[in-house]
């Protein structure tokens, strides 16, 4: 997958890459609450899973904006990935521990969601940090709390002036006034990623959510 550097004199951005990447380092979260009321009906009776499902979406909402494909390469320069994939957390029962597993996106969900089952069944119970092997460096990390909701989420990285790639995590889904809800938090660098772009993925989440017409066709 390629990644394409920005040429910082010329790009747009530049005043804003640099108050909150060099003058004023700066992240921050945003939780919202998603209605899957009637994604969750429409999945469960497809027996298919919830958990890959948001990775799905996730990710393919990811994939349409650059502000969330920005990252800084090895050497510091800053480019946009081409395409992202989803780097997600599997809890470890026994050792009350997790591990982290990737899986190469598709647009097709029926494919993706077929991958995914595949690598939960090859890595999914190695209790290693990261047992699937050979990850791409165009990995973004997704985590799931599904034992409790909550109204915030934020993590505090050590070396987060640096990372400009999105954190999403996602809690115990809840019933209110009818609806069922899922909390989930998006962290993101300020240099590369405004308010408005988080306020918009949140939205177009909610959209595909809504407009569930995705080929289920998976066993």
């Amino acid at each position: 997958m390629n990644f394409n550097k920005i040429d910082i004199e010329s790009w747009s951005r530049k005043p804003y890459f640099q108050q909150y990447f060099e003058n004023t380092p700066c992240t921050y979260s945003l939780t919202a609450n998603l209605d899957i009321t009637t994604l969750l009906m429409n999945i469960k009776n497809e027996n298919i899973k919830l958990y890959p499902t948001m990775i799905y979406v996730i990710t393919t909402i990811v994939n349409r904006h650059q502000e969330f494909r920005t990252a800084l390469d090895e050497n510091g320069n800053v480019g946009i990935w081409d395409e992202m994939n989803p780097s997600y957390t599997v809890f470890q029962k026994d050792s009350e521990t997790f591990s982290n597993i990737w899986t190469e996106y598709n647009l097709d969900f029926s494919k993706f969601y077929e991958s995914y089952l595949k690598d939960i069944e090859m890595y999914g119970n190695i209790k290693e940090f990261s047992p699937k092997p050979n990850i791409q460096k165009n990995t973004f990390p997704i985590s799931s709390i599904p034992w409790t909701t909550f109204t915030g989420f934020n993590l505090n990285l050590y070396a987060g002036a640096k990372y400009l790639l999105p954190i999403f995590t996602m809690g115990k889904y809840f019933t209110q006034q009818g609806k069922i809800l899922l909390p989930i938090s998006v962290q993101v660098h300020h240099a590369v990623c405004d308010g408005f772009h988080v306020a918009r993925f949140i939205n177009e989440c909610q959209q595909m959510i809504n407009g569930y017409n995705i080929n289920m066709n998976v066993r």
